[in-house]
This record gives C-alpha cells, structure tokens and sequence, in this order.
C-alpha cells in the first residue's frame, strides 16, 4: 500500500534515508529516539515534506509530486485542529466541505463517522465544552469521512492520561479492522505498540529501518534497538 523507493530526505542539516514498503491492512508502530525522524518520515508519506531523492507510491501509483489534498492519506496530530467556534458535527463536516455545505450522503456520512467514534450525542457541542479524548474523536470522525485507505498518527493521544489513551488506541484499533485501513502510529509508548501493532518501524541513525515483526522488535539482539528499549524501561512512569 505504501512503498518509498530509496527515499532520501535532506534539510537544514538532517538527513533521513528511507526504502519501505507497507503491505496493506498493516498496523504499523514508528518507534524510535526524540528527534530521530519519525515525524519526518509521517509528513514525507502526506506530502507536508518533499523527499530529496527516490520516489513514493500508494497501491503502485506514483505520488511524489502529489499535493498533500490528492494522496490517500489522513493525519492525525496530537493537536485535533478542532475550531472553536463550530460543534463537533461541523468540525467533522469540514472535512467533506469547507463552506458546510453538505448534501443529504454527505449529511449522513457525517451522522455516521460521529456515531462510529461515539459522538452522536455530543455534535451539537463545541471543542471547549468537551474532554480531550472526545476532541481527538472529532480529529478521527473527521479522517473517516474523507474516506482514506491511509492514517497517520503522530503522538495523537501523548497527552491524554493511561485511561483515555487506551480508549483510543482501542478505537482506532476497532476502526483499523471495519474500515480496512493501512496505519503507521508514531509513539514513544513501546507498550502501546506492543498492545495494538502488528509491526514496528524503528527509526534512528539517520535511517528508517524495514517493519518488523512485533515479537522480533522486542526480542531483538540488535544494539540499537536494545539501547532504545533500554532507556525507555529505565525512564521514570
């Protein structure tokens, strides 16, 4: 679903080479160092970021030169983008029209993306009157009525609490399956990778490694990722 053909990413001093290949229907974890790239490697795959070198494809169509609005793909950000000023149903809406004009399809995809987040009861309420976790269901609604094979997660849930961002990795596990996604989820939770991926792309040293098992990743005798794994288990909770 997601192939970057000897990718290479260069600015102001960072370099980030990358050849990757996501099957489709994956649930890929990006693991990694603070400030190794795995947020680079997510606004590469939207389009945010131009690749240097090489070349993207989604479902074997040449997108490098595709504006963010034409690639497949929804990014999901730790900060829901909601506005202020407009309900939960709006907001959802503005990802089918930014003038909020809907037809009667377009109206019920929005009921339905609100229902399958758990926020029927809450569209007629604005961002300010609901909890973290609900305005990050708003982001989610908002991807699913777009209708992208392809979601991003960067961090979305790093600031909720344990409870919450269990809910969510829950959620978004649950629509993963119905919906047939492909996902890759930034985090700096390995347990949370452990719990909801199927694979794990580990980044460091300037290179975006190939995803690799779960179970692999964790048993690995590779230094790096010990080294990574280490210091997060010795991090205070």
């Amino acid at each position: 679903m997601i192939r970057i053909e000897k990718g290479f990413y260069s600015r102001d001093g960072f370099d980030l080479a990358m050849d990757l290949h996501v099957p489709r229907g994956s649930f890929a974890a990006v693991l990694g160092p603070s400030g190794s790239g795995k947020s680079t490697l997510l606004n590469v795959i939207a389009g945010f970021e131009a690749l240097s070198r090489g070349r993207i494809l989604f479902a074997g169509r040449d997108a490098t030169a595709l504006p963010p609005a034409e690639r497949p793909v929804s990014l999901v950000f730790q900060d829901h983008n909601s506005f202020a000023h407009l309900d939960a149903w709006s907001n959802v809406a503005l990802g089918l029209s930014t003038s909020l004009s809907l037809n009667d399809v377009q109206r019920a995809a929005v009921d339905s993306a609100l229902l399958a987040v758990g926020l029927r009861a809450l569209a007629s309420r604005k961002p300010g009157e609901m909890s973290g976790g609900e305005r990050q269901r708003i982001a989610i609604a908002r991807m699913l009525v777009r209708k992208r094979p392809i979601l991003l997660l960067d961090e979305a849930f790093a600031a909720l609490g344990p409870g919450l961002r269990r809910d969510m990795l829950a959620l978004v596990k649950e629509l993963h399956h119905t919906r047939g996604l492909t996902t890759l989820m930034v985090t700096h939770q390995p347990e949370d990778a452990r719990g909801h991926a199927d694979s794990i792309i580990f980044v460091d040293a300037g290179t975006v490694r190939a995803p690799m098992a779960v179970d692999r990743f964790f048993e690995t005798g590779d230094r790096r990722i010990r080294t990574y794994l280490g210091e997060w288990q010795a991090s205070p909770a």
